[in-house]
């Protein structure tokens, strides 16, 4: 039986991060689907189209990720698509009890749906797409922590702005 997990994600941006977790469950997994997820609880720097297209970009060389979109519950949007489980990334302790509390809600709400979680490499333990955006802003050094289109998206999004 094949295994389709999804990591849902609001990707805004993509960092080096989140990739390093798709590349780790690509090896473990029959496929992997990357979905941005539209949160309406956030202001998105980059549209929900740039956010898809960076991720394209970013694992195109992964024959098995597949890149998608969505907006509703996960656990709902994964069983239209005939997922099997949810994907997370832990970076540290204090992740924790956040995932936990989504994947035990996840749970409730569909039974037959796991939540797997991967500890990120520990030269990433820090990154998150906010502190990406933030030294972006004020032209900081991110170069090795981000795709290169990405870094690229992300220059000229700040000069615009600034």
């Amino acid at each position: 039986m094949s295994k389709k997990i999804v990591y849902p994600g609001s990707f805004d941006p993509v960092t080096n991060g989140h990739l390093d977790i798709v590349k780790r469950a690509a090896n473990i997994f029959d496929e992997v689907i990357v979905s941005v997820f539209n949160n309406p609880n956030k202001t998105p720097v980059f549209t929900m189209e740039e956010r898809v297209e960076m991720l394209k970009n970013s694992t195109r060389e992964l024959e098995n990720v597949k890149v998608d979109s969505f907006s509703g519950l996960t656990t709902k949007y994964i069983k239209s698509i005939g997922g099997d489980a949810i994907l997370r990334g832990l970076r540290a302790v204090s992740d924790f009890e956040g995932e936990f509390q989504m994947a035990s809600m996840n749970k409730h709400l569909d039974e037959n749906i796991e939540t797997i979680f991967l500890m990120t490499d520990t030269k990433y333990a820090f990154l998150s797409s906010s502190v990406i955006k933030e030294a972006a802003y004020f032209d900081g050094d991110i170069k090795e922590l981000v795709p290169n289109f990405v870094y690229h998206k992300l220059r000229n999004k700040f000069i615009e702005k600034n």
